[in-house]
């Protein structure tokens, strides 16, 4: 066994390990039957540097669009330009009220047992992308925040203070791809805070200088109708909430809502979550719930792995990547 391929494939036969292997082998046929690939990321994922395998994952066409929380999409930004300046807790299970307020006081963070410096990381990069809001308020334009993501990096004004090497960062593999990216609910994110703050001041006289989530279901509708004709479109989840929740939704709202009843629902559908199997929980409804929904069909490969993600999915994408 000289890969993480074989690895898993000899020892990974029951229960979850097997679903988890039979998720990544259907993802495999996918992509080889001429599929593409949807991807949403919920939890904490950038700051558990999922860009280590994700980012490979873009650059070898095995991602075609992303979903993610506002979250996700800066807080991989964030690692790339403070990741020395991280703290990590490894007995964060054990601190006291007194501990976290210790924390806070020292500006970090805390997101289980890893703290965000918020210096570093927060600070550093409002003050280059407030320039970019300012810069677009004046000029009459409106973006989408993954745009002025890529924007910034684009611009070179953070490469000085990157602390890991860019290949490792998702958000950079995107930018590079200028991959879609949709993110529902960005005003719930540390950066959705600060650009109120600056409104509110303000500073930014436009509070639709960043786009929202109805241009992003515009948006989404507009690249799912583009590409379906050509490539069956899979869905693939890690975690729950709006970040799998939101872009499901498209192929019923073209189906239903605008009659286009040509559009086929997704062709592949995993769902990576810690979520126990519930009635009433998005996170914790089995794929065959969506069959009633019009998102998934009787026949959509559909697989649901209930594990840590951040154990699962770097798994799935060595075996993608033939690793």
């Amino acid at each position: 066994m000289t890969t993480i391929s074989d690895f898993v494939h000899h020892h990974y036969r029951h229960f979850n390990a097997a679903a988890m292997i039979d998720a990544a082998d259907a993802y495999r046929r996918h992509l080889d039957e001429g599929g593409v690939m949807f991807m949403t990321l919920a939890g904490a994922m950038s700051t558990a540097e999922l860009g280590l395998s994700l980012a490979e994952m873009i650059r070898q066409d095995k991602v075609h669009a992303i979903c993610c929380t506002g979250a996700n999409l800066e807080e991989d930004m964030f690692n790339l330009v403070a990741h020395d300046h991280y703290v990590r807790v490894p007995n964060y299970r054990e601190l006291t009220a007194a501990d976290e307020e210790e924390l806070l006081s020292r500006h970090l963070n805390r997101v289980t047992d890893t703290c965000i410096p918020e210096e570093e990381a927060i600070r550093r990069i409002e003050r280059v992308i407030l320039d970019a809001w300012m810069a677009a308020g004046q000029a009459g334009e409106a973006y989408f925040p993954h745009e002025f993501m890529y924007q910034v990096l684009r611009s070179g004004k953070l490469e000085e203070h990157y602390q890991i090497d860019p290949k490792d960062s998702w958000l950079v593999a995107a930018s590079e791809k200028n991959l879609p990216i949709i993110v529902p609910g960005w005003e719930d994110s540390t950066l959705g805070n600060i650009f109120a703050s600056h409104v509110i001041t303000g500073e930014i006289a436009n509070v639709h200088t960043v786009k929202g989530g109805i241009q992003y279901m515009i948006m989404l509708a507009e690249w799912y109708e583009k590409t379906w004709p050509d490539s069956s479109v899979g869905f693939f989840q890690i975690g729950g909430g709006i970040a799998g929740d939101f872009p499901i939704c498209v192929v019923p709202m073209l189906q239903q809502d605008l009659q286009k009843d040509d559009t086929p629902r997704w062709g592949y559908f995993c769902q990576i979550s810690d979520s126990t199997t519930s009635y009433g929980s998005y996170s914790g409804a089995v794929p065959n719930e969506k069959i009633t929904w019009g998102k998934l069909s009787a026949e959509t490969p559909k697989f649901i792995i209930e594990s840590d993600a951040t154990i699962v999915a770097p798994l799935i994408f060595a075996c993608v990547l033939g690793q």
